[in-house]
């Protein structure tokens, strides 16, 4: 199995994939001429505004949707891992994924707006959406959706679980059956509430978790900080082979660095648009922003603060192609969710395995809910020619049993199965937004021309020739039809 998975590995995640990664970033940045930048200021203020309605969750706890899906293992395991086989390098091409994929994030979240539909009373969106009615690709809509469904439902919750139960089981020596049982049951707890308990969920749990990581690594790094030029300067060297310990593995760090920084941010990747769909917002644009910030916080800040708690305390390890050690900081220990729970308790003893354990849990816990529901909006997307209750009761107890069984076998195969999913949900998608990344930055023109006349944007798909945007259409209508309504009201009360 571990072998058939990695064979299929190396044609998936080919170098092809890392180039289509890096050069659709960078061509999405330019045509934007650099809204990652430009936009900064607005992302941050767009976060807090608009509400909840019946129909849809509020921008910010799209994002914190979004973020419980970016925010997971990748961001302790995966920087770990990344860094001992691609040296401390990969941590810069990590950060030049986050910084180019910030673009990649705003044009598929804003295809996955302007494209949403109300199923249930509910918005739904993502890449099947938008590859269906601005495609016009029916079958190829299919296969992105089928395919989210086996890897968020299937594959990639294994990874998670994985993860949680050998920290915890590191940390407190809970063994990995009981952790099996509890999350099984938190898992079936929140999925059975449907939407609006996952997003509030998300909204609480978020914040508290990224927040209280980063904090911990910020003091790690001011216990340290005559470290950090010289952990800087190892970064930057290693990433163009200009340091001479790590200079033969260059190639390997773009590779792991671009491989960890997708699986961890997921820009380009599709899973974002679903969450940022369901936001109620008055213009796309307004939520593609939001998006691509949540990039930032992934990688920039949480991926950041692992990568510099272990070069700065020289807790790392560096693996040559040919197994030769190129750097040990921490003996006897793989790389993975132990690696970095050994380094920090080396760090601070008695706290560190534990504090790992805890970040852990949130991380990759939130991920698993987050895997959910993406994977349920493409049941629904699936079920609307058809309705098929049972699929998505199926896909609850589909991704309660991966998640359990995700606990009990060997990370080789959780990394290899979650990394097969990624990347084809990320070549899928990746083709669907260069075809039709002229509408999301059509979106874009449009809502900085409002803003530049100060006004609050209101997107009119009919007023810019995009077709097939009917929630926004049908929204329109029934704006004007209250309006129609209370005009007479008005008038008589004047």
């Amino acid at each position: 199995m571990n072998e058939l998975v990695t064979a299929m590995n190396d044609i998936v995640w080919s170098p092809a994939l890392i180039a289509l990664c890096l050069g659709v970033g960078l061509y999405f940045s330019v045509r934007s001429r650099f809204l990652q930048v430009r936009h900064v200021g607005e992302m941050i203020r767009l976060m807090f505004e608009g509400k909840s309605s019946e129909r849809g969750v509020s921008s910010f706890q799209a994002l914190a949707m979004t973020l419980a899906g970016r925010v997971g293992t990748g961001n302790i395991a995966g920087v770990a891992t990344a860094i001992t086989f691609g040296g401390p390098g990969a941590v810069f091409w990590m950060w030049m994924v986050a910084f180019l994929g910030a673009s990649s994030a705003f044009v598929e979240s804003t295809l996955g707006q302007v494209y949403k539909e109300q199923i249930d009373k509910q918005y739904r969106g993502g890449p099947a959406f938008y590859i269906e009615k601005g495609l016009g690709m029916k079958w190829y809509a299919w296969v992105f959706a089928v395919t989210t469904v086996i890897a968020c439902g299937l594959l990639l919750p294994g990874v998670q679980a994985n993860s949680i139960a050998e920290s915890l089981n590191t940390a407190l020596h809970i063994d990995p059956a009981i952790t099996a049982g509890a999350l099984a049951l938190m898992l079936a707890f929140i999925i059975f509430g449907g939407v609006k308990r996952i997003a509030t969920f998300a909204e609480v749990v978020v914040p508290f978790m990224a927040l209280g990581y980063v904090l911990v690594a910020v003091f790690i790094v001011l216990l340290n900080i005559g470290q950090l030029p010289a952990v800087l300067k190892l970064i930057f060297s290693a990433a163009f082979g200009a340091n001479a310990a790590f200079g033969a593995i260059l190639g390997l760090a773009i590779q792991w660095g671009v491989k960890r920084g997708v699986y961890s941010n997921e820009a380009g990747q599709g899973t974002g648009p679903h969450a940022s769909s369901a936001a109620e917002v008055s213009h796309p644009a307004k939520q593609g922003l939001v998006q691509g910030f949540s990039v930032y916080i992934d990688t920039l800040f949480v991926c950041s603060a692992t990568a510099f708690m272990l070069l700065i305390t020289g807790q790392y390890n560096v693996q040559g192609p040919d197994g030769v050690a190129l750097h040990t900081g921490v003996q006897g220990v793989a790389a993975g969710p132990g690696y970095v729970q050994t380094a920090l308790e080396n760090v601070m003893p008695g706290f560190g395995a534990l504090f790992v354990a805890i970040a852990l849990f949130f991380f990759a816990f939130t991920t698993i809910v987050a895997y959910y529901y993406i994977a349920e909006t493409n049941v629904a997307y699936i079920n609307r020619s058809v309705h098929r209750p049972w699929l998505t009761l199926l896909l609850k107890l589909c991704i309660i049993g991966a998640t359990v069984y995700g606990t009990m076998k060997t990370a080789a195969v959780a990394w290899a199965l979650g990394d097969l999913g990624v990347g084809l949900m990320a070549w899928l998608n990746i083709i669907a937004i260069v075809l039709m990344h002229k509408v999301a930055f059509k979106c874009l023109r449009d809502y900085e021309a409002q803003k530049a006349q100060g006004k609050d944007p209101v997107f009119d798909p009919v007023a810019l020739g995009i077709e097939n945007a009917d929630c926004w259409v049908n929204r329109s209508a029934e704006s004007s039809e209250k309006d129609a309504a209370g005009a007479p009201a008005a008038r008589a009360a004047g």
